[in-house]
């Protein structure tokens, strides 16, 4: 293997190694720990990859944050809205189409309570395997209007909002990534932001 070549695969280790800033899910007294985020089908061109896929979490300032690395409190309820802005890419495994290790066994769709959807109609997943998580995201359709084309995407722009909730358990570091395969540009679609932090995976630190 060349110099070059060693470099340049040492500098994708560390790319995908790096872990970008913490954004912590917000707990008030008595109430479960709220977490936002959205999803984007490009960051567009305030961000380094713009054509990349990737989730965004919102702090509690209400900044839009480029960042996967979440934290939240052990053995507590944690309540998840994203909004979803991307459009369908259609799931490998209908498995994933339901929605699993949530509150109810459901999440809430645009307002209502849903226990499956159509796996060609997923844009991407929230998954963390390790506490059995895994929830669908439905895609925008093609032909809506007012598609945001550039991050940090508006509630004016067409887009689905998904809430559930789930308890998490003991302290630790948990992985959590989309199993959507939406690496536009990438062999099988799972290179690129599939596998590099602070786009579509990330940690969840329990704490």
């Amino acid at each position: 293997v060349s110099v070059a070549a060693c470099v340049a695969i040492a500098f994708y280790v560390i790319l995908l190694m790096r872990s970008p800033e913490t954004v912590a899910g917000e707990a008030r007294a008595g109430q479960p720990a709220e977490l936002t985020l959205q999803t984007v089908g490009a960051l567009g061109p305030r961000y380094k990859r713009s054509s990349w896929v990737s989730y965004l979490v919102q702090n509690e300032d209400g900044e839009w944050i480029h960042s996967t690395h979440l934290r939240v409190p052990a053995h507590s309820l944690v309540r998840v809205t994203i909004h979803q802005y991307d459009s369908a890419t259609g799931l490998r495994n209908p498995f994933f189409a339901r929605p699993q290790g949530t509150t109810g066994g459901v999440m809430h769709l645009d307002g209502r309570p849903v226990d499956v959807i159509d796996p060609d109609l997923t844009s991407h997943t929230f998954a963390i395997p390790q506490l059995g998580v895994f929830v669908p995201l439905p895609g925008v359709p093609d032909n809506a209007p007012n598609q945001c084309a550039a991050a940090p995407c508006t509630l004016a722009e067409a887009h689905r909002t998904i809430t559930f909730s789930f308890r998490t358990g003991k302290p630790g570091r948990y992985r959590w990534q989309c199993f959507v395969p939406c690496a536009a540009g990438f062999i099988a679609g799972f290179g690129g932001p599939m596998q590099t932090f602070g786009y579509m995976d990330g940690y969840v630190d329990v704490v």
